[in-house]
C-alpha cells in the first residue's frame, strides 16, 4: 500500500502485521468483510486507508469518563474525524483504548462499504490502524494473546475479527506523532503544529 504521507509515521511498527491475520483464519474461519452481491464495478484509481486511534483515560474529571477520538485518511485527506467521551468508565487505559478502536473499526467498516457501493476502488491491502498502545496492538494482532477481562472481550473479538478479515492491520505508533491525540486532550500550540503541520496544506 502506497500512500502520500508513509514518510509521515517512520515510528510505526509493521512486522508480523501481514502474517497475522493468517494465523486468525484458524480462529476466525467465516471472518471475511461483507460485500454486497449488487456491488457496482470499482472504476478509476485505487486509494488507501489510514486511520489514527487514540483514548485518553478518565479524562473527565466529574464522572471520570474517557475520551475517543480517531481521524481516518483516504490517501493524505481526512475522511472521518470523531472526538466524543465513551460511555462508560474504563478502569483502565487498555480498556479505554480497545474501545476506542472498537469505534474507530466501525467507522472504517462503513466508510469501505460506501465508498464500493459508489464505485471507488479500494487498496487491496486492510486499512491500517495506528494506536500508541502496545498492549491493544498485540492483542488484537497476536494470536496466542488472551484477554482475562469479560467486560472488555466484545471489542477485543471485534478488533480481531477485523484482523482476520482483512479489513483493519492494527499497528503501534509513537504518542508523539499520533495525529488523534489532538481529538482526545488539550495540546499547546507547538505540539499541534508539530502534529498538523505535515499534512495541512
Amino acid at each position: 500500500m502506497t500512500l502520500y504521507f508513509d514518510w509521515r509515521i517512520p515510528n510505526a511498527d509493521f512486522s508480523g502485521v501481514k502474517s497475522s491475520y493468517k494465523e486468525f483464519r484458524t480462529l476466525y474461519r467465516d471472518a471475511e468483510e461483507q460485500l454486497p452481491s449488487n456491488m457496482p464495478k470499482p472504476r478509476g484509481r485505487q486509494v488507501g486507508s489510514l486511520a489514527y486511534v487514540d483514548a485518553s483515560h478518565a479524562a473527565n474529571k466529574k464522572t471520570r469518563r474517557s475520551h475517543t477520538g480517531y481521524v481516518i485518511f483516504l490517501n493524505r485527506a481526512p475522511i472521518v474525524w470523531h472526538s466524543r467521551r465513551q460511555n462508560t468508565v474504563e478502569a483502565s487505559t487498555f480498556g479505554a483504548e480497545f474501545i476506542a478502536l472498537k469505534s474507530c473499526i466501525e467507522a472504517i467498516t462503513h466508510l469501505r462499504y460506501k465508498l464500493r457501493m459508489f464505485g471507488i476502488p479500494l487498496d487491496e491491502e486492510p486499512t491500517q490502524v495506528l494506536v500508541d498502545n502496545e498492549a491493544v496492538v498485540k492483542n488484537s494482532s497476536l494470536v496466542e494473546s488472551t484477554l482475562n477481562k469479560k467486560h472488555n472481550s466484545i471489542a477485543y473479538h471485534y478488533a480481531r475479527w477485523n484482523v482476520a478479515a482483512r479489513v483493519i492491520a492494527v499497528s503501534w505508533i509513537n504518542g508523539a506523532i499520533n495525529i488523534a491525540d489532538a481529538f482526545t486532550k488539550r495540546l499547546t500550540q507547538m505540539r499541534r503544529e508539530n502534529l498538523f503541520g505535515s499534512w495541512v496544506y
